[in-house]
């Protein structure tokens, strides 16, 4: 989880990418990552939701 102080939680190409590889480098210890999360002012963004994970 993280917050976008701009106030817009969409995802960066590089956040999308972060997650991609954390995920991998989690799955390969067993370790799962149920999702990340974009709080942005008033909404945030789920990466589970918008079906980045």
């Amino acid at each position: 989880m993280h917050n976008h102080p701009s106030g817009d939680p969409e995802p960066s190409a590089a956040d999308i990418d972060m997650t991609a590889r954390i995920a991998e480098a989690a799955g390969v210890m067993g370790i799962a990552v149920h999702d990340h999360l974009i709080v942005g002012k008033g909404r945030e963004l789920s990466f589970r939701a918008q079906g980045y994970l």
